[in-house]
């Protein structure tokens, strides 16, 4: 995801960790769920493979996805604030948002 949505999202007062701060940028898949669920952080990818491992029922905190240059980086940060102010960590659990 593009960096300015952590920015955007952190001026906003949300609290946001990127993969460049878990330093997990080469890292795979199952390494960004494994720390997104000891963290208790959704995950928010354009990456379909983590809607693959949903569909396997593989656990997750949830995943908000956006299809690869569907959205502006306003748009993304919108549709996340409304996710955000709307559901718990608890209604997010196993659960995937599309923006």
């Amino acid at each position: 995801m593009d960096p300015a949505i952590a920015d955007g999202l952190r001026r906003r007062g949300i609290n946001v960790t990127t993969t460049i701060d878990a330093e997990l940028l080469a890292a795979g898949d199952d390494d960004h769920l494994a720390f997104a669920l000891q963290e208790e952080r959704v995950i928010v990818t354009h990456d379909q493979d983590f809607l693959r491992k949903h569909q396997q029922g593989i656990a997750h905190p949830g995943i908000a996805y956006c299809h690869l240059r569907s959205r502006s980086v306003g748009e993304i940060i919108r549709s996340l604030i409304l996710i955000w102010k709307i559901l718990t960590p608890e209604d997010m659990q196993g659960h995937v948002e599309y923006l």
